[in-house]
């Protein structure tokens, strides 16, 4: 039966939606349960939210006459985009790499180049409709793609465009959700 209660937005927490942690930081297990204090709340985000994207790539092998009598999958990616549109120690961390962010009493110089970035524990948390919340755990992620655009005007916030892949972790998960059903 359908239930227009479980129809739901992906709001963000008040107290912040989008954190980071060093790999190897102890994971979340549910959703509603503290985080370790390893991770860092990242600010606020664009309007455009937070965007999971999935990419398979399938090889269809067809039989005489045309037939497609099976489907392999070849590829399997995860990435999840967001826009960082608050400028603080943790987002130039996470957008130039922590070894090229320095904070000296209440300045921050950053030196911006193009070696890669770290892998990192990802965590997005929710409020869904109900008052429901959903945490979205990737135990390996990386900030693979920053070729967006930085722009400095009038009117519009500066924003960080980010990419992070989610790679599978030791069970082949790239990410893991977890739903707690009411409000803690």
């Amino acid at each position: 039966m359908n239930d227009s209660s479980k129809v739901s937005f992906g709001k963000p927490k008040a107290t912040g939606a989008l954190f980071v942690a060093p790999a190897g930081t102890t994971l979340p297990t549910n959703a509603s349960a503290s985080l370790d204090a390893a991770f860092k709340g990242l600010g606020y985000v664009s309007e455009e939210g937070l965007v999971n994207n999935t990419e398979t790539d399938v090889e269809d092998t067809f039989a005489w006459g045309g037939d497609n009598v099976l489907s392999g999958q070849t590829t399997y990616a995860e990435m999840f985009t967001f826009n960082l549109i608050e400028t603080n120690v943790e987002t130039a961390k996470l957008y130039y790499g922590e070894d090229n962010v320095t904070v000296v009493g209440d300045s921050i110089t950053i030196k911006a180049n193009g070696k890669p970035l770290p892998e990192i524990v990802f965590v997005a948390e929710l409020v869904m409709t109900g008052g429901r919340v959903k945490r979205i755990v990737v135990e390996r992620g990386q900030i693979v793609d920053r070729s967006g655009e930085i722009t400095y005007v009038d009117g519009e916030p500066i924003a960080y465009p980010i990419t992070l892949n989610a790679y599978p972790d030791a069970s082949g998960n790239t990410h893991t959700e977890y739903i707690a059903l009411v409000a803690s």
